[in-house]
């Protein structure tokens, strides 16, 4: 582009061959870009964008006004408009709803290119996948399967139940040698041959894979509540906008002790704003939020802002956990998987399911009584999700949810439920789930 406006300027020139020479070079330039496509681009990003979920006014609006799932759905849309040889893509469906998920599959699906992917969607694996790198944690390998996602599993099992057996019996053929080198061992004429027998038990042990097992899963649990008031939390008349950019208007909220409310909304529609209002982390441009007494707050970030990305895991718990020893931090931490010389890891180099894991490790040590989550459930493996279903079922607590997640609005058994941007309350009906995957 930047050479065909050269070349309109230069046909202005009162030199007639300037002019003549321009354009000529004006014509090459504009059947090459024809050619490749470019006079259709902009056109095929907005096609992307609006299949994602970006409606066209999103497209005009500065980045940093927009919602972390609105910025994830740019950053993808950017990505799959490029046309790259090769896909890198890393959870492409969270923050995603349940028709941009369905389109994402499909194109993903008819891509020409190659795709290497990390995901928890089965679906979208199913789909797409024909081959798989499995890192089996366990056994400290990668293995390669040509295979697509169902079949995969199934081989998985098979290779699983081998080695379990080639484990059963190599353990049995080492023991049958050491039981023989202990029954020779003190006869001074069969010494170096149970000696012997010792090292071929020795070696086979050694050389034993060690079976799939169970993969180790964080064991995830939300704190205590510490006692307070009726209502713990409160907010009056909040309204907030970026720059012309209204995202709600006039919203109250009364978070009585225990209670469970969800806020739905489309993309944009100001949720994890709100949630960042009623934390205290970002001013509301009117309205004031009053904290009850006794109040609490936890409060899970999405984008993991509540972190200290310059300090290590170790650090970012002791500052959530002042009173607690070293020993009993780093207890707690191992519980989340953080083991070893994991703990010194500065928070800036984990991975997103990290980050997950280590900010619901410092909402563990808080005493909330009333948790503030903003998807709490992305980023994580299905079992680590698992566990966090299961502690958000038990807490007893007051809990203040947005998720795309089905699961987890079942989970909470929500009491009520505050629809974004109108700011209307109401309480939760069975109808409402059909709309998470929506929002």
């Amino acid at each position: 582009m930047a050479d065909m406006r050269l070349a309109e300027e230069r046909m202005a020139s009162s030199d007639k061959d300037v002019a003549e020479k321009a354009v000529r070079r004006w014509t090459a330039l504009d059947e090459d870009f024809h050619r490749e496509g470019g006079y259709s681009a902009e056109s095929e990003a907005g096609s992307i964008a609006l299949s994602l979920g970006l409606a066209a006014k999103v497209l005009d609006q500065p980045l940093e006004t927009l919602s972390g799932g609105q910025r994830r759905r740019v950053e993808l849309a950017r990505i799959l408009f490029q046309g790259s040889s090769t896909l890198l893509l890393d959870e492409p469906t969270n923050h995603l709803d349940a028709d941009s998920i369905a389109w994402l599959k499909e194109f993903l699906a008819a891509y020409k290119g190659g795709l290497i992917v990390i995901s928890h969607d089965a679906a979208l694996l199913n789909k797409c996948a024909n081959k798989i790198f499995y890192l089996d944690a366990n056994r400290s390998t990668v293995d390669i399967y040509n295979l697509g996602w169902s079949a995969y599993l199934q081989q998985r099992e098979i290779d699983e139940r081998r080695r379990k057996r080639e484990q059963a019996s190599a353990e049995k053929q080492a023991g049958a040698l050491k039981a023989q080198a202990d029954r020779m061992r003190y006869k001074a004429t069969k010494a170096r041959a149970a000696q012997s027998m010792d090292k071929r038990a020795a070696r086979i042990l050694d050389s034993i894979v060690e079976g799939g097992g169970r993969e180790k899963v964080a064991r995830i649990r939300f704190p205590d509540p510490v006692k307070c008031g009726k209502t713990p939390l409160m907010a009056h008349g909040l309204s907030k906008s970026y720059g012309s950019s209204e995202i709600f208007t006039d919203v109250d909220l009364a978070i009585d002790r225990g209670s469970r409310v969800v806020i739905l909304g489309l993309n944009g529609a100001g949720k994890t704003t709100l949630l960042r209002l009623l934390s205290g982390i970002e001013p509301g441009d009117t309205g004031e939020v009053e904290l009850g007494h006794g109040a609490r707050l936890g409060y899970y970030a999405q984008e993991h802002e509540t972190l200290d990305v310059t300090r290590t895991v170790l650090e970012n718990m002791q500052s959530a956990s002042p009173d607690l020893a070293e020993s009993q931090v780093r207890s707690l931490l191992g519980s989340f998987l953080f083991i070893g010389d994991d703990v010194f890891k500065p928070a800036g180099v984990l991975s997103g399911g990290e980050k997950t894991r280590l900010a619901l490790a410092c909402l563990v040590v808080s005493g909330a009584n009333v948790l503030l989550l903003d998807e709490p459930t992305n980023n994580l493996d299905p079992a680590s999700r698992a566990e966090i279903l299961e502690a958000l079922s038990r807490y007893e607590g007051a809990v203040v949810l947005v998720t795309h997640d089905d699961g987890a609005v079942e989970a909470l058994n929500p009491e009520r439920v505050l629809l974004l941007p109108d700011g209307v309350e109401d309480l939760w009906r069975p109808d409402y789930l059909d709309l998470i995957a929506l929002a």
